[in-house]
């Protein structure tokens, strides 16, 4: 018999089984062979769909093919599954979650014992033969070594080979009906060529002035470039704020990767308004190459530009990260990396053989600290990737056991004297007695242009009503009461009145403190974590034009925390202050800090661990989540009266439950904003919030064209950051 794996196509062709599991089993084994498990890539691929022998399944589909509605037929994933488990053990998972998603292994078990499958997978297997007369391997089947020593090494590779997968399966499958779109997949330009137009556009800049800041970012380029040249693993980046840490970490991985035939480029960034800023970088530099994918919510074109031929190759390319440079933010890497669906994972085997930037490292949260670490560890040590820890303020990961032993390469050889080099600032301390918001905002309006990073969103509101009571009515505002595309607008507004030397007074949350590129006379930081205060310190005087700024460090006077990890880091930084002045342009501060917190929180504080050490898949992405925010989004309407009809527009579809559902929310990510579910509950009560598809509400009150959405009665512990 002919037994096929697809129905008809536009061309009217059917794709025969014994094709499909060929092609996908070339597939996955070329995709596994980068990590040495070639040939249980390809068994997985051959036999991921060996149900679909049973010729109960072959009536299902060309029934349905003809519009005639049957029973679905046996499960097509046990008879591979059975073959799988025979021969693999706990990887035939792999097989069973192939369309699903990963089970838990004690789920499986029950599953794949099922007695009332055995007559189905009989009957397939016997068809089966008939095609593959030695389904079984010949001989003893290679895995890679670490994976049978290490449970932890093992379900990561799982993970990989997952990916593998899932990844040649759909591949396959797009080749069949839709041709046309497949043939648009994949990289055009080669890291050669990436190199060629890198260094075209880096000679126009680099080594020419003879300014301090120049020199050292030149400097630091050129130690990149040398360190580049080192065997692939784990490496630190430690750069001064303002030492151009964007362009030569790129310049590493572009060179990095040449010499050690490595395929891509991931950069990893903890904020999106610093994904953003650093995609331009780098699109700036490639011009009209398509080489960059920009992967994060907001990474949305204009309408016009939604059919151009770049905008198809970045939505294809989003799917599995097949792409020369990816620029996503932790949280899109990490959350992938430890999720169980097939959409979510089928990207993750490209990270074999890649360079992986962290930048700003020292933003991962500490209570997933271990498990993104092993992860890390997992990749460097047994799939062929770098990754890069990129920072002004270098956490002392090797204090936390699961990164214990592990040797990084200083990329820039003694940091600390370019940190003295670009040493532009003076801290001003202020913590005893605490700073009435008044005073702060006098300090402010005392000076044309100053910024204040405060600790919550609450304390922003209470220190624009400050300003205007000192007469500045004119002050910015920047927090995630704020959609995203009133961020975005509103750092292009400070941008251009500090480029313009015009009065600028900014009241921000930390959303402005790692990597945004602002640079003022003066800056005011509440008395939070060390790193951030560190962080905060490079928005003065970032390029040196002065011959020093000014960042006062201070106690609010009735200021809040946000709870968890960050009220924990600020305890450990007034205790380091309680030991004397701290030296913050020296390098081993924060190294000091980072110890003494890593000791005293729990890095793993869901047990994360001891779930992937027990194969549950499924209870793992539960509870691995990068932000801990019982958190829902809500539609506000901001814009121009054009951008609001086009908003009305988009959400009429939603309610009348457009097909087009995904790409409509992908559109809306620009307008949302975030609030406790607490308080969503109260608002909804209230009429303030109504729904509009499921898991999207609207808000119905005010916002503010500064404060964003306020309501009257929010309180401080409806605001923490």
């Amino acid at each position: 018999m002919i037994a096929y794996a697809h129905s008809r196509n536009s061309a009217g062709q059917r794709q025969e089984l014994a094709q499909h599991l060929e092609a996908v089993a070339e597939l996955a084994a070329e995709f596994c062979s980068s990590f040495g498990a070639r040939q249980v890539g390809y068994l997985l691929g051959q036999w991921h769909d060996l149900g679909k022998f049973h010729p109960d399944f072959q009536r299902y589909l060309l029934a349905a093919e003809a519009g005639t509605r049957l029973p679905h037929g046996p499960d097509h994933k046990a008879a591979g599954a059975h073959l799988a488990a025979q021969s693999l053990g706990m990887l035939a998972m792999i097989v069973q979650g192939h369309h699903g998603g990963l089970a838990s292994l004690a789920d499986f078990k029950s599953w794949v014992r099922d007695p009332g499958k055995r007559a189905a997978i009989t009957t397939a297997l016997q068809v089966a033969r008939q095609v593959y007369p030695h389904l079984e391997p010949a001989g003893s089947i290679s895995l890679p070594a670490h994976a049978l020593r290490d449970p932890l090494a093992a379900e990561f590779l799982l993970r990989l080979l997952f990916s593998a997968l899932v990844d040649a399966d759909y591949l396959d499958t797009e080749r069949h009906f839709a041709a046309s779109t497949a043939a648009q997949r994949g990289a055009r330009v080669s890291l050669e060529q990436m190199w060629a137009c890198f260094q075209q556009d880096q000679a126009a800049i680099s080594g020419h002035r003879q300014d301090t800041v120049s020199q050292v970012r030149h400097a630091i380029y050129s130690a990149c470039l040398q360190a580049a040249q080192c065997p692939s693993g784990l490496f630190r980046l430690t750069v001064p704020t303002g030492g151009g840490k964007t362009r030569s970490a790129l310049a590493f991985a572009l060179q990095h990767a040449l010499l050690h035939g490595q395929q891509r480029i991931i950069v990893a960034i903890p904020f999106i308004s610093i994904t953003e800023q650093t995609a331009d970088v780098y699109r700036r530099i490639f011009e009209l190459l398509p080489v960059l994918l920009e992967h994060h919510s907001g990474a949305i074109r204009p309408a016009e530009e939604a059919t151009a031929p770049e905008a198809t190759w970045a939505q294809l390319a989003a799917e599995n990260w097949d792409a020369p440079l990816i620029v996503t933010t932790t949280v899109q890497l990490f959350e992938s990396l430890f999720a169980n669906g097939p959409a979510r994972m089928r990207k993750l085997h490209r990270l074999a053989h890649s360079v992986i930037i962290l930048d700003e490292a020292q933003t991962l949260p500490p209570h997933r600290l271990t498990p993104i670490l092993d992860a890390l560890r997992q990749l460097c040590a047994h799939y062929g990737t770098t990754v890069v820890l990129s920072t002004a303020t270098q956490p002392a990961f090797e204090a936390i056991p699961a990164f214990a032993g592990i040797d990084a390469t200083e990329i820039v050889p003694q940091p600390q004297v370019y940190f003295e080099q670009l040493k532009r600032v003076e801290y001003e301390w202020h913590t005893d007695p605490p700073l009435t918001w008044s005073q702060v905002a006098a300090r402010m309006a005392a000076e044309p242009q100053a910024l204040a990073i405060l600790n919550t969103k609450a304390d922003t509101l209470a220190l624009l009503d400050a300003l205007a009571e000192c007469g500045v009515e004119d002050a910015f505002h920047l927090s995630t009461l704020l959609c995203g595309k009133h961020r975005r607008k509103v750092i292009a507004q400070v941008r251009q009145r500090l480029a313009e030397g015009r009065p600028c007074h900014l009241v921000s949350t930390q959303v402005v403190e790692a990597g945004v590129d602002l640079d003022f006379p003066l800056v005011l930081r509440a008395l939070g974590p060390l790193d951030a205060i560190i962080q905060a310190a490079g928005r003065c005087n970032r390029e040196g034009k002065l011959s020093v700024g000014r960042v006062i460090v201070f106690q609010p006077e009735g200021g809040g925390l946000p709870p968890g990890a960050y009220r924990v880091g600020t305890a450990v930084a007034k205790s380091l202050l309680g030991g004397g002045d701290l030296d913050l342009h020296a390098a081993h501060t924060a190294r000091l800090y980072f110890e003494q917190l890593f000791r005293t929180l729990d890095t793993d504080s869901d047990g994360i661990q001891r779930l992937r050490c027990s194969f549950d898949y499924p209870e793992v992405a539960r509870q691995f989540r990068m932000i801990e925010q019982d958190t829902e989004s809500v539609v506000v309407r901001y814009g121009t009266e054009e951008q609001q009809r086009n908003l009305e527009a988009i959400l009429d579809q939603l309610r009348a439950h457009s097909p087009q559902a995904r790409f409509l929310l992908r559109q809306l990510q620009p307008y949302l904003v975030g609030l406790y579910r607490r308080k969503a509950d109260e608002y909804r009560r209230q009429g303030l919030i109504a729904p509009i598809a499921p898991g999207l509400s609207e808000w119905l009150g005010d916002y503010h064209p500064v404060r964003g959405l306020v309501g009257e009665d929010l309180r401080p512990d409806d605001l923490v950051v």
